[in-house]
């Protein structure tokens, strides 16, 4: 009877002393995987912030042409070009009507940190509201595309 419960106390203790850790091919196959994961989901994870920050200037850009739409209801014009965007949110000097801020907060800036571009007339002959992207040089493409206003 000694001896098998000896036999159990031994083998007992072995599972114990067996079960206290991992392996260095263990732990390697382990990074390994992750690193395969994050080499494939990464790139993905990347793309889809990157055209959240596009759309983010559409939506502000959408924001800031109905606010000039309002503007344009109270004084009869758009702000003129150096007048600005600043106009929605502080009296221009000789505007009559104007029942501003127009925008809370101020005038935004794109995703990118950079200001808008405002333009009346704009190249089209209407207004024209532009983020040059993330790269802030004329045209591009994917996040460094120009984002316009429709008008």
């Amino acid at each position: 009877m000694v001896s098998i419960r000896a036999r159990r106390t031994c083998g007992t203790a072995f599972a114990r002393k067996s079960s206290h850790g991992f392996t260095l091919i263990e732990l390697l196959v382990v990074l390994a995987i992750l690193t395969l994961l994050a080499g494939l989901v990464g790139p993905r994870v990347l793309g889809q912030l990157g055209g959240a920050k596009s759309k983010t200037a559409g939506v502000q850009i959408a924001d800031l042409d109905k606010s000039l739409e309002l503007f344009k209801l109270d004084v009869g014009r758009y702000p003129t070009t150096e007048e600005g965007l600043d106009a929605l949110v502080k009296k221009p000097g000789s505007v009559n009507g104007w029942t501003g801020p127009y925008l809370k907060g101020g005038v935004p800036t794109d995703p990118w940190g950079h200001p808008y571009r405002y333009a009346n007339p704009g190249p089209n002959g209407g207004i024209e509201i532009l983020s040059l992207g993330a790269d802030s040089a004329p045209g591009g493409e994917g996040e460094n595309a120009d984002i316009r206003n429709t008008n």
